[in-house]
């Protein structure tokens, strides 16, 4: 960003600043109509998180800020136009559109989308927006989001923002939820068939209450905003699916805190509260502000028990309403609102460990799914011969299952048992894209040949940057790297600016 400095006359109470935007700025995408489903109209949406809103709007773009906003967009009349704000789900496509944010929110919240899109109500005050090919299967996917603002109000306090609608975005869309407050949105590869993927959408909507409503006000305390949320996320999943959900999910999200430790080479980016040298916000968004954040509430519930720890979640939400804070500020909350008035719970020295030092800490919440015990031993016969890939007994296996069962495969296992784990189930062209992405991460390990154009297909058609990084990186790290880079010069048109950079560094690395 470059500083925008403006001398005001004498009296002077508004400025009214012209500017355009460049067609390269990292906060949008634009799409042209060979880049939709429809192939007929252009499309355009903005990713403003973390500091991308600069790119597109002259404004301070720090969480610490907050502010309030009207606007007025007008479009060609086949188009809709959509913001982080108020709208009408029944107007008219007239290529004039008003919006209105009453309530002040961070510059990373601020949203736009144009596009050819439907809309289908899922209930008198929630909704979803999409490409016609795709919007009666994403209202079918997410019909239990209104009992998820529900789980959410009865814990946490009343949902603040008016309607709350959902927009399911191109492929190329890099994350898999972002939490524009009314209108969250979302990426296609969490429509499964089965409900199976939509924590993202509980996340996405907790994010009402835990970042856009109490907001961290400095990137390098990430966790307060992705921390809360995750744990608010898995709580209304407990409440909607059962405990057995929620703890496989508890489980494999541990999973991935551990990997990403074990890949991050500062130890001071595992703590909680990140160092003030953090270069890129963008680093603060590993599974440690996910996680550790998520994991850290787990600990003040298990301590304090659930009825006290849900009222002070409560209060906290509502004292730091619409405001952006620190975690000393947090802290500070807690120590005098939980701490001290249930003495003898939790030491000076666990908080500590929580908050500021490096890793895991040694009260961390020992999780166990009975559920993922079952298909060790299940794995167990097939790796052992006992049983073959047919014989395994996955008819009522649940995507967490699934998950569980081929990230703990051994990277060096036969190829034959890959070949027969493929035949039975066929899992290089699975239409669930967290399997997919399991299962071409453990076939480049163990180098399954029978992959790669299935993946090469995935890569050309999904933009999420959870998948796509992590597969060009293996496919790098695995001597594939010329192979990868054909794939990547072919698909890189139809990926966000964000996941450009991000590829494009990956092959910038030196070769070992």
């Amino acid at each position: 960003g470059q500083r925008l400095e403006i001398q005001f006359p004498e009296g002077a109470t508004q400025v009214k600043i012209g500017y355009k935007t460049s067609p390269t700025a990292s906060g949008l995408q634009w799409l042209s109509p060979e880049q939709t489903a429809g192939k007929t109209h252009p499309f355009l949406f903005s990713q403003s998180q973390a500091i991308h809103a600069r790119s597109w709007v002259p404004l301070q773009d720090t969480p610490a800020v907050r502010f309030t906003y009207s606007a007025a967009i007008k479009t060609p009349p086949e188009l809709i136009a959509l913001m982080s704000a108020s709208q009408d789900p029944s107007g008219e496509r007239d290529g004039d559109y008003s919006f209105d944010m009453p309530q002040a929110i961070p510059s990373y919240l601020m949203a736009i989308t144009v596009g050819d899109l439907e809309f289908r109500a899922i209930s008198e005050t929630i909704g979803v927006y999409a490409e016609s090919y795709i919007v009666e299967e994403a209202a079918a996917e997410f019909a239990d989001t209104p009992l998820m603002e529900a789980a959410n109000a009865k814990l946490y306090g009343p949902y603040r923002w008016g309607r709350y609608d959902l927009l399911v975005l191109p492929p190329s869309f890099p994350f898999g939820g972002m939490e524009n407050p009314r209108l969250s949105f979302l990426t296609p590869t969490l429509i499964a068939g089965d409900k199976s993927l939509t924590n993202v959408v509980a996340h996405e909507l907790a994010h009402s209450w835990a970042g856009n409503q109490v907001t961290n006000s400095s990137w390098r305390d990430a966790w307060i905003n992705e921390g809360l949320t995750s744990y608010v996320e898995n709580r209304v999943m407990e409440d909607l699916y059962g405990k057995r959900r929620a703890v496989m999910e508890q489980v494999l999200a541990k999973e991935d805190w551990q990997r990403d430790m074990d890949e991050i080479e500062d130890p001071a980016m595992t703590a909680l509260a990140l160092p003030e040298t953090l270069a890129d916000p963008d680093e603060a968004f590993t599974n440690v502000a996910y996680v550790k954040g998520q994991f850290f509430l787990n600990f003040l519930e298990d301590r304090f028990g659930r009825e006290v720890f849900d009222a002070f979640l409560k209060s906290y939400f509502d004292h730091f309403a619409f405001q952006s804070i620190s975690t000393a500020d947090f802290e500070a909350y807690m120590v005098e609102n939980l701490i001290a008035p249930n003495p003898g719970k939790v030491t000076d020295a666990e908080i500590e460990e929580w908050l500021y030092a490096a890793g895991m800490p040694a009260t961390t919440r020992n999780v166990v799914s009975d559920a993922f015990e079952n298909v060790t031993e299940q794995q167990t016969s097939f790796l052992g011969g006992t049983i073959g890939a047919g014989d395994l007994p996955t008819q009522n296996w649940t995507t967490h299952e699934w998950l569980f069962f081929l990230n703990t495969l051994p990277g060096d296992m036969a190829l034959g048992r890959f070949e027969g784990l493929d035949r039975a189930f066929g899992l290089s062209n699975s239409g669930n894209a967290e399997i997919a992405f399991a299962w071409y991460m453990k076939s480049l390990e163990g180098n399954y040949p029978a992959i790669q154009d299935p993946l090469k297909g995935f890569l050309l058609r999904v933009g999420r940057g959870k998948f796509i990084y992590r597969l060009y990186q293996r496919l790098v790290d695995n001597g594939q790297r010329d192979w990868a880079l054909e794939v990547f010069q072919e698909a890189r048109p139809g990926y966000h600016p964000i996941a450009q950079n991000r590829i494009a560094a990956i092959f910038e690395q030196p070769e070992e």
